[in-house]
């Protein structure tokens, strides 16, 4: 539910790197150790945050200036922190920056209506934005896992609460309406198949290379990698360890110009050549063909969360069925716990669940309801209308936003003894404070 990467903000950065690229000459705004940061990130970031906040930049240009100088401290501190994480040798894990790159790609590509037009907005390939975006995923989960570790131990007690509430009081403003749920997931895993349909295109495909065939052309027609296809499946120079496993142990196997075997990974099956190695980094073309579900797995997911819905109905143990069934690795020691949200925020991460739990009553299950993650089985654990937070009644909530708190005002104290340490220039004073 909760993705590090959000592809909708990026498609609006995509958009207004593309519109201010044409209006001036980047400037270099500040300097971080041997790094830079440009006005574009500046006023990328910025307009973002104005259009979250409902800011015409063009009507409120004083308010406008406050989120620039804001946008410019973000990007002090994650790249503050991104000197830290090589220090500390903290690492992204390379097949969760593939998954969440892949997801990002299919979900931009679809917003925006192809993958011409998204070159055509960046004004560079497919392959370039892939590489270019996956450093930038890279990054922010190498930024996450680094202030995670730094306050992890981090703790309030109940008089910081107490006194947290009574000082912010005013300022957290009433509690809106909110639903707390727990979920069963049951996804459309492709069957053997779904799998085997798969091989065979692959493996003709392949056939097809051997027999002269041009692997650019084919890939261009049916690859299924957003990243590459059209740009005939060209992935570049990359190091084996941005590579899932299977993938790079192949590469590696061959002499250039050489094809591989069909190749299986977590994305589907691959056919790879080999353009040219460079030390530790390699330079491949390929062709990936990913396992669908089928109409028929489909079907049979939603019979599946059918049984389970009815299983509950007849007075099933909601926590023994999670155990059982759910999909949902995330939440599955929580007996499904997925949270409480929100409405308003519940409609943008996944409006077929307030639908869904319109009129569910407090410790009731929604009928079957399918998203893009798959079908579900929704348990209302608790409704709760607006109104004024309750010190006792909702210590828990107020006990996360004074932590949140506390970590933050430790979170800049760390920046600043950072910034003693590390070489830090603004250079415009329109953005010094």
């Amino acid at each position: 539910m909760n993705k590090i990467i959000n592809s909708l903000i990026l498609l609006i950065l995509i958009l207004l790197n593309n519109v201010f690229g044409q209006q001036y000459l980047d400037r270099i705004i500040a300097i971080v150790d041997d790094d830079i940061i440009l006005e574009s990130e500046i006023t990328q970031s910025a307009y973002y945050m104005a259009m979250q906040l409902g800011t015409d930049p063009t009507k409120n240009p004083e308010k406008y200036q406050e989120l620039k100088k804001l946008a410019l401290d973000n990007l002090i501190s994650s790249k503050l922190l991104l000197i830290q994480a090589d220090k500390d040798t903290i690492e992204a894990d390379a097949r969760q920056v593939d998954s969440y790159l892949q997801q990002d790609l299919q979900r931009i590509i679809q917003q925006v209506g192809g993958e011409e037009k998204i070159e055509q907005t960046l004004g560079m390939t497919m392959s370039r934005f892939r590489r270019t975006r996956r450093e930038e995923i890279e990054k922010d989960i190498r930024v996450s896992m680094v202030r995670e570790q730094k306050f992890a131990n981090i703790t309030v007690s109940r008089r910081e609460i107490e006194n947290f509430f009574k000082t912010h009081k005013d300022s957290i403003g009433n509690m809106k309406e909110s639903v707390d749920i727990s979920h069963i997931l049951v996804t459309s895993k492709p069957g053997e198949k779904a799998k085997k349909e798969a091989f065979q295109k692959i493996k003709g495909l392949r056939q097809r290379i051997l027999d002269g065939e041009d692997l650019a052309t084919l890939a261009k027609q049916y690859s299924e990698d957003p990243g590459s296809a059209a740009n005939g499946g060209d992935l570049g120079f990359v190091s084996r360890s941005t590579l899932v496993r299977e993938y790079a142990e192949a590469a590696l196997l061959l002499q250039p110009g050489e094809i591989s075997d069909v190749v299986e990974s977590e994305f589907g099956f691959h056919v790879i050549r080999l353009e040219e190695k460079r030390g530790d980094k390699i330079h491949t073309s390929h062709i990936l063909i990913s396992v669908k579900p089928t109409r028929e797995d489909e079907v049979a997911a939603a019979e599946k969360i059918k049984k389970i819905h009815a299983e509950l109905q007849n007075g099933k143990n909601f926590e023994d069925m999670v155990k059982e069934y759910s999909e949902d690795e995330s939440t599955n020691m929580q007996g499904g716990h997925l949270g409480r949200f929100e409405v308003d925020q519940l409609k943008n991460m996944a409006k077929e669940f307030v639908f869904a739990l319109k009129s569910v009553k407090s410790g009731f299950y929604s009928e079957p309801v399918k998203t893009q993650y798959g079908f579900h089985v929704l348990k209302l654990n608790a409704r709760e209308q607006t109104r004024k937070y309750d010190i006792e009644k909702d210590r828990d909530l107020i006990e996360n936003m004074a932590l949140e708190y506390k970590k933050q005002k430790e979170f800049q104290k760390w920046l600043e003894e950072m910034k003693k340490e590390i070489y830090v220039e603004i250079k415009e004073t329109d953005y010094k404070s």
